[in-house]
């Protein structure tokens, strides 16, 4: 699929998608766009793009349909509900999830997409973070048709370094939730290494520089740890409800499948405890603070 001629649709302008559709403004792409709430598409109508007054909109304006909401309501919502993709659907043309939902929610969605307009699905959940999105670095897990994944290859390449096709619809989510599995867990363990590191008195502003390299270097040490032992987190990278979404996810697909996950369940109720503390709209950084300031 080449880039002239074709117009692209993107629903849902958070802290994901916004970066998303200004690199595909940059890449010279025409983009029809909706969001629920439209001030947040302002910035992106300066920068080029073309409002939409609802999904069906949208979709009877584009060839594809790229979208990235919050949880898999968010997705039935806007696919099948009133004035959602499917009033607005064909035969033959393509969704574009990037949204990080349950699996057998994206599946469900998928077939009744299919089944009353026609259209294609690739479940395409991201991982990389807000700065992975700014710098098209993301890494994009998908699910679908090889031959539909190999059409949008032209397109995602100017959001991702690394497109992999995982297997049929699902397997985009099962991919992301493994992703989650490890992020999640790591996110914990760092916020207790700085604490550890704090009440023994090291110098734990120097702990990500001192780390980078080892065993114990990853991206949400060098992104999220900094802002732990920093405590600058104004701007948020990632909030904990949308990670306890996540965890509750693999929690219920390691279920299905009989699997025991320990680590998880520990996780699981860390996240649960902070957002109950009111912290679920803050920065996950904030799960350092937790820890020093109520347990």
């Amino acid at each position: 699929m080449s880039k002239i001629g074709t117009t692209l649709g993107f629903i849902g302008l958070g802290i994901m998608g916004r970066p998303m559709v200004e690199r595909l403004l940059a890449a010279d792409y025409k983009i029809n766009i909706w969001n629920r709430n439209p001030e947040k598409s302002l910035p992106l109508i300066e920068q080029g793009a073309l409002i939409c007054q609802n999904p069906a909109d949208v979709t009877l304006k584009s060839d594809v349909i790229l979208m990235c909401l919050t949880n898999g309501q968010a997705v039935q919502k806007v696919t099948l509900g009133q004035h959602g993709i499917v009033e607005g659907g064909r035969q033959g043309k393509l969704v574009v999830d990037f949204s990080s939902i349950d699996v057998e929610t994206t599946q469900n969605i998928a077939t009744e997409l299919s089944e009353k307009c026609g259209m294609n699905w690739v479940d395409a959940p991201v991982s990389g973070g807000v700065v992975g999105a700014q710098k098209g670095n993301l890494a994009i897990l998908c699910g679908g048709a090889e031959k539909h994944i190999d059409e949008i290859r032209p397109i995602l390449v100017h959001l991702a370094r690394r497109v992999t096709h995982m297997g049929g619809c699902g397997a985009g989510q099962v991919t992301k939730l493994c992703n989650q599995l490890i992020v999640s867990s790591n996110i914990i363990a760092i916020a207790e290494a700085i604490n550890l590191g704090r009440r023994s008195g090291i110098d734990v502003e120097k702990l990500p520089d001192a780390l980078t390299g080892g065993f114990a270097d990853s991206m949400p040490l060098q992104i999220f740890g900094r802002r732990m032992v920093s405590q600058s987190w104004t701007t948020a990278m990632g909030v904990v409800s949308t990670m306890l979404k996540d965890v509750e996810n693999v929690a219920e697909l390691a279920e299905n499948v009989g699997l025991e996950t320990h680590v998880l369940r520990a996780a699981q109720f860390v996240y649960q405890a902070v957002a109950e503390k009111g912290f679920a709209d803050e920065d996950l950084s904030r799960v350092a603070e937790f820890y020093d300031n109520h347990w």
